[in-house]
């Protein structure tokens, strides 16, 4: 039997408990696997990180959208835009304004 894809990057942050990159990839797999509880998290704390992983307040607010927590979406993306401008982003930026805009008015 093959192991999951969770299951592979779970076993590579066994030895690499700090990777970033396989964190946000197991936030994901959760994602993935409707387990909300342990992804919004993780991608809470990468967004808390020095310097914060911006990718991660994108993520968190699509699966916060798609559980109607729009609120707390808008927040996460206001949050990721000035990040991702602190890091010179402008992609990110971009892509989490065109979403919140699409949010509608708080």
């Amino acid at each position: 039997m093959t192991d999951s894809r969770r299951e592979k990057i779970e076993a590579m942050l066994a030895d690499l408990p700090g990777d970033v990159f396989l964190r946000y990839s197991l936030a994901m797999e959760w994602d993935k696997e409707g387990r909300h509880d342990a992804s919004l998290p993780l991608l809470g704390e990468l967004t808390r990180e020095t310097p914060p992983y911006v990718p991660a307040f994108f993520m968190t607010a699509q699966q916060l959208v798609r559980l109607d927590r729009i609120d707390e979406a808008r927040t996460f993306l206001r949050d990721g835009i000035e990040a991702a401008r602190a890091q010179n982003n402008s992609h990110a930026a971009g892509e989490m304004g065109e979403l919140l805009a699409s949010l509608g008015p708080a």
